[in-house]
């Protein structure tokens, strides 16, 4: 064998071992996005080799639908941990798309083609997965409109001349925030968070309990004509489901106030009623932010 022969042959050798070596990394796709007109939409993957993550990967894809020309979306995702890794865009429509991932790592490149599923958003938010609908808003908009109604209501027979005007005034400014979006999906956020914790800490909203809040609530709503008529309006056997729903969730967030309280009480047996009731609010928002950034939110 002459030596241009042994030359071909490792050259072979080294570009075979070259090709052997390229990576042979697994893209998981372990939250695909949601179609929301004008909004971006968060998608998540996951790297791993054999079952171990992959860290330390620039990652870029491109978005093409598979049925329609609606142009190309390049996404750059962020590395998180554990090989995960998060990028936003704003899809055109829902539909079938092909995303072609590219993954670079000192020096080694390669590309991943995989079809997804966009389909239309179930909501205006998620918490771990579970959607905040528009009509999980609309619900919050008309009970605090409810809500500032009655006090309307009381006020008008509490007050006359420029003690009503500015009264009225200001429900009328507070009806204008009811209508700010964010300040809604925040009240359910809020409550959906600590009721979560209160089912983390084992607590039950019974049938009975939920109950009895409900009737509570329901008598304050029939001492007030206007109340009775806003009801009435939006449909009450749909409403009185609805607070139905909620008041399962207010009951579980109340046994976790009440944790709070007793343990505020234990911590400093010699405080007054106002200063445990002081301190357990603060200890309460602490402990809501706390359980807020545990959880998974997005907002679309």
């Amino acid at each position: 064998m002459n030596k241009w022969s042994i030359l071909g042959i490792l050259m072979l050798v080294i570009l075979l071992s070259a090709c052997s070596s390229k990576p042979n990394w697994e893209v998981d796709i372990t939250k695909e996005p949601a179609f929301l007109k004008g909004k971006t939409s968060t998608i998540e993957i996951e790297l791993s080799d054999e079952g171990d993550p992959v860290n330390g990967v620039e990652v870029t894809a491109q978005f093409t639908m598979v049925e329609m020309d609606h142009g190309t979306l390049e996404v750059t995702f962020d590395e998180g941990d554990d090989g995960k890794y998060s990028g936003h865009a704003e899809f055109p429509m829902a539909g079938k798309y092909e995303a072609a991932f590219l993954l670079e790592k000192e020096g080694q490149e390669i590309e991943k083609v995989i079809e997804i599923d966009v389909k239309k958003a179930a909501g205006v938010a998620s918490i771990n997965g579970e959607w905040i609908t528009e009509e999980d808003v609309e619900f919050y908009r008309f009970i605090n409109h409810l809500h500032i109604e009655m006090a309307r209501e009381t006020d008008s027979k509490k007050y006359t001349g420029e003690e009503l005007e500015e009264a009225m005034n200001y429900w009328d400014t507070q009806d204008e925030m009811n209508n700010n979006q964010n300040t809604l999906v925040a009240q359910i956020i809020r409550l959906r968070a600590m009721a979560m914790l209160g089912e983390e800490k084992g607590h039950q909203a019974t049938e009975e309990e939920v109950q009895a809040e409900v009737e509570k609530v329901r008598s304050q709503y029939e001492d007030s004509e206007r109340a009775t008529q806003l009801i009435q309006e939006y449909g009450e056997e749909k409403f009185w489901k609805d607070q139905e729903a909620q008041y399962q969730r207010i009951v579980l967030t109340q046994k976790v106030q009440a944790d709070v309280i007793e343990l505020v009480k234990k911590d400093t047996p010699e405080a007054s009623e106002q200063e445990v009731q002081f301190t357990a609010e603060k200890k309460y928002e602490e402990l809501l932010v706390s359980q807020v950034d545990s959880l998974e939110i997005e907002l679309l």
